[in-house]
Order: structure tokens, then sequence, then C-alpha cells
């Protein structure tokens, strides 16, 4: 072990000087880090670690109903023959073999966790190889280590770790198959973007600051036409409302809005001398009864009126059947 990490100290001291002396470029990947960032490998091994956990389980119920045999052998063996305590040792023997057997086969160094996470990160490392290619050709670099292999790194620089790259370049392969011709364009455009602000920082500073002004830009412009739309509503309304009303005046009507007050005043000064608002189904109520009072005051007023001509009548009448008062003599 000593010998191998003296040897990858000796290779990197060796890659230092060159790249001082010839102006090499090295740069580095964490396989780790860009499997937990790749959506298909999460996704699949999310299923792997269920199927883990279920095996997980499997082992610790039978865990358990061996230790109940076990407390079970030491409770009866007084009451049991030899031959009986042999049969039973036996069959605990066997099942403590078939447990380490099963635990083996799932997570021995050749078990199926091992053997599927081997096959499901397979297509992922092949995909990771390819893009580091692409990256190492198109950017220039001479090294590309990986910081999560066996390989010893003693101190890595995050200007040159690549794996965000990588995880951008898969990510772009697997959008590219769902594109049109145009949105292709589109898209390698901004990747090219994105790699330019890769290569310098400040250009991305100075991008992102753009971005924020022309969205602060973008946020008042609506913010003032949002404005300028309620001023012109609120202006339509007051024409409408006075054209309205002109209208209103010119044919001897009024509007639902200009009456409401009228007849809410009108309604309950009849009713009890206020001129609160009562509800649409109290004004109607209230109108009928004013109607209904004062037909009967002219109903009542017409029977008085008649009442007295027919006693005025009738008093002539009795006058005239009175007898006359003779004259008085003179003496």
């Amino acid at each position: 072990m000593k010998k191998y990490f003296l040897a990858a100290f000796l290779l990197l001291l060796v890659f230092q000087a060159n790249a001082q002396s010839r102006g090499i470029k090295i740069g580095y990947i964490d396989m780790e880090y860009i499997l937990q960032n790749v959506p298909d490998y999460a996704e699949a091994n999310s299923q792997l670690e269920q199927k883990a956990q279920k095996w997980k389980q499997d082992i610790e119920a039978k865990k358990i109903e061996i230790a109940k045999l076990k407390d079970a052998l030491k409770t009866e063996k007084a009451l049991l023959t030899r031959e009986l305590i042999e049969e039973r040792e036996e069959e605990i023997k066997f099942q403590e073999t078939e447990l380490l057997d099963f635990q083996q086969k799932k997570f021995g160094p050749n078990g199926d966790l091992i053997t599927q996470k081997a096959v499901l990160v397979k297509p992922i490392q092949d995909q990771v190889f390819t893009a580091v290619q692409d990256i190492a050709e198109l950017k220039k670099y001479d090294y590309v280590f990986d910081k999560s292999s066996d390989l010893t790194m003693l101190f890595t620089a995050k200007r040159h770790d690549i794996s965000d790259q990588v995880i951008r370049t898969i990510t772009r392969a697997e959008k590219r198959q769902e594109m049109t011709k145009k949105q292709l364009k589109a898209q390698e455009a901004k990747e090219y973007q994105e790699d330019v602000e890769d290569e310098n920082p400040a250009l991305a500073a100075r991008r992102k600051a753009l971005e924020d002004k022309k969205a602060l830009r973008d946020k008042q412009l609506e913010d003032r036409k949002l404005a300028a739309e309620a001023r012109k509503k609120e202006q339509d309304d007051k024409r409408k409302a006075a054209a309205e009303a002109r209208e209103n005046k010119k044919t001897g009507t009024v509007s639902a809005n200009d009456n409401k007050e009228g007849e809410v005043d009108e309604t309950e000064k009849a009713v009890d001398g206020t001129a609160t608002e009562t509800p649409k189904e109290d004004k109607a109520a209230a109108k009928a009864k004013i109607i209904e009072d004062r037909k009967k005051a002219l109903e009542d007023k017409k029977k008085k009126i008649l009442e007295d001509r027919e006693a005025a009548k009738k008093a002539r009448e009795e006058k005239k059947t009175q007898p006359k008062e003779e004259p008085k003599k003179e003496e």
C-alpha cells in the first residue's frame, strides 16, 4: 500500500512538473457525484435500494426465527431426549447456514446487489467516458482523473473539476433526442454560451447581472402596463356612467344605480319614517304595503264622503216632512 501511495504521489509530482514546464492541462471528475446527479441512474438506483431493504428485512426475520428456535431449545432441553436435542440443534445449524448463504448471495462480493449495481452503472460509465473524451478534446486536457477511484489525490482545486460539465454533456445528449431542428439549433447556441462561461467566470457573472437587470426592467414595464390599464378602465367607467346619466335625463328615466337610493328612501320613509337601507325583498314588501295602505285610505275617504252625503240628504228630507209653525195672532 505504501509503495502504491508513493507511486501515485510521484506521478502527481511528475504531472505538476510537466504542467509547469510544458503547459500540460489536467482535470478531474468525481464519478460518485456524477452518478448521483444523472436522473436515469438515480431512479434505477432507488429501485435497487428498495430491493436491498427487502432483502435486509428477510434477513432480520430469519434471524428472529433462529433466535426463537434457540430459546425454545434452551427452555425445553431438560425435558428432551438426546436424539431430539441433536435433531433440533441440527435444524438450527441448517437454518444458520441457510441464512449465511442468503446473505452472501445478496450482499457478498459477487452478490446480487454488487452485480445489479455494476449492470446499472455500466451504461452511465460509458456515457461518462464518452463525455470526458469529448470535453478533453474540446478543451485540450492532457489528463483527466477520477477523484473517487483508488488513485489518491492529495489536493484538488475546484477549478479543475469538470464533473458538472460531464453531467451537462450527458443531459444535453438526452434532450437532443427529443428536439426539433430549430430547438436543436437554439440549444447548441445556449450550450456554446455555457461552455464559454465555464472558461471565463467573469463573463458568467456579467451575463447574470444583465439577466437580473432585464428581469427588473420587464417587471417594471409589466407594472406600468397594469397601472395604465387600470387607469383606462376607470376613465372608461366614468365616461360610460356620465353618458348613461345624460341619456336618462333626456328620456326622463332613472337608472338602476341612480334610483336605488330613491327607492330606499321612499319605501322606508313611508313605513317607519327612517332612511336606512333594507334588503330588496323588504323593499318589495314595503312598497306593496304602501300601495295597499293608500288604496284603503282612498276607500275609507270615499266611504266617508258617501256617508256624509247620505246624512245630509236624510236631514233635508226630515226637514221637509216637519209641520210648519202657525203664525201668532195679534191681540
